[in-house]
């Protein structure tokens, strides 16, 4: 199968596992964090802070994470910031055994982790080209992205049964345990240089900068330049902007709403385990179909039709539904967005030029995810204020209504082949 092709390559098949056992302990600790919090302040908007603060350094310091990844052995960038998940994520785990952990260290911790991503994510993305040739990346994008949806999947099932059964303390120790085996498992990539690395960066007087760091004015050109490359790309700041805004809509209904909903309907944190895990596995259907193909094609289609139908999809938790009407709407969702993402990530893989795909794809990042802080903070306040079904009606709707009306009008999205 060309799915399973990338395996054959130790190095990939090395990324791939780490990164899937760190993807479970991310949704274990998502499980954990939501119900402590909810324990602890019984406040949306005091969840929404926690997600906020995380997201602030990542959308500071993406830019920058993107051009030094575009300079730096991007398998180190990843490890340090693993290590530094691991760390910080084993201290909150002491503090909650030891009955200290207060809201406070959730929000350094926070703001530690979005930092961290701020590096790892424009690596992760720049990488995976640097060890898979391209014929192999539709396949190689899809065991990614399975591999996620396996922590999804996974991940909240084994994070509500350990919240259900030992309390929160455990599952944050289980999460910390994750980042340093996937640590252990990124040493044997040191090695690999792609073109990340094609040229090093020196100072106004000739010297080489340390670690290949540029200096700040070569760093802003860099920037600048990659926000160039996106301004000229009608296909890319297009769909930049739709993701901003659907980001906003669909991740803080999910991220957010979704506890209170299940602690209002049935109050068992087993049930709302069960439905984070009922969402990926849509995802991993559309990663098997789209995975197996060395070309994807259509993939403006792919993307915005399938943000629509996520979107409808998701407002479908504000209707009085039984619980597996529910789960059939987790899956189709899954489904969408997935196929949706592939498309996209091997549009950016495949059009973008390699020696700056680092400061492309943290433009992607910046840009994408630039409204996620306000929309917490909406989420939090609406949820609070007016119920977590009718957030879910709302942002379900105008995901759905804005991904029709951008496909149907824009030429540039819809050529995009």
């Amino acid at each position: 199968m060309p799915l399973l092709r990338s395996f054959r390559n130790r190095k990939f098949a090395l990324l791939w596992g780490g990164q899937t056992l760190s993807r479970i302990g991310d949704f274990i600790h998502e499980i954990a964090l939501a119900w402590w919090v909810l324990e602890k302040t019984g406040s949306a908007g005091m969840m929404a802070t926690v997600l906020i603060v995380a997201f602030i350094p990542m959308l500071v310091f993406t830019l920058i994470g993107g051009v030094l990844v575009d300079r730096l052995p991007r398998a180190r960038v990843m490890l340090i910031s693993d290590m530094a998940h691991g760390v910080v994520m084993s201290l909150i785990a002491v503090f909650s055994f030891a009955g200290t952990l207060e809201i406070w260290h959730v929000y350094v911790a926070a703001f530690i982790f979005g930092l961290a991503d701020a590096f790892f994510q424009p690596a992760f993305a720049a990488f995976v080209p640097d060890v898979v040739p391209d014929n192999e990346l539709p396949g190689a994008n899809a065991l990614n992205s399975l591999g996620i949806q396996a922590g999804r999947i996974l991940g909240p099932a084994i994070g509500g049964s350990l919240v259900a059964l030992g309390g929160t303390s455990i599952a944050f120790a289980a999460d910390a345990a994750t980042f340093f085996v996937s640590s252990a498992m990124l040493l044997p990539l040191l090695s690999v240089k792609g073109n990340g690395i094609s040229r090093g960066a020196v100072t106004p007087e000739g010297e080489p900068s340390p670690l290949g760091t540029p200096p700040a004015p070569e760093m802003l050109a860099e920037v600048r330049d990659g926000l160039q490359f996106v301004a000229r790309a009608p296909w890319l700041w297009i769909s930049i902007l739709l993701y901003a805004l659907t980001n906003v809509m669909l991740s803080g209904p999910y991220s957010i709403s979704l506890p209170y909903l299940v602690q209002g309907r049935w109050d068992d944190p087993r049930v709302l385990g069960w439905l984070y895990a009922i969402f990926p596995a849509g995802y991993v259907v559309g990663s098997l179909w789209l995975g197996n193909r060395e070309t994807i094609r259509r993939r403006g289609a792919l993307i915005y039709v399938g943000t629509a139908l996520a979107g409808a999809m998701l407002g479908l938790f504000g209707l009085p539904l039984p619980i597996w009407a529910l789960g059939v709407a987790a899956f189709i969702n899954g489904i969408a967005l997935q196929l949706g993402t592939l498309a996209w990530t091997n549009a950016l893989q495949t059009l973008a030029p390699r020696d700056m795909l680092g400061r492309v794809s943290s433009v992607d990042a910046l840009g994408s995810f630039a409204l996620i802080p306000i929309g917490y903070a909406l989420t939090g306040w609406a949820t609070d204020l007016l119920g977590a079904p009718l957030v879910f009606l709302i942002g379900g709707g105008v995901t759905a209504l804005a991904a029709a009306l951008v496909f149907a009008l824009n030429r540039a999205v819809r050529g995009l082949d």
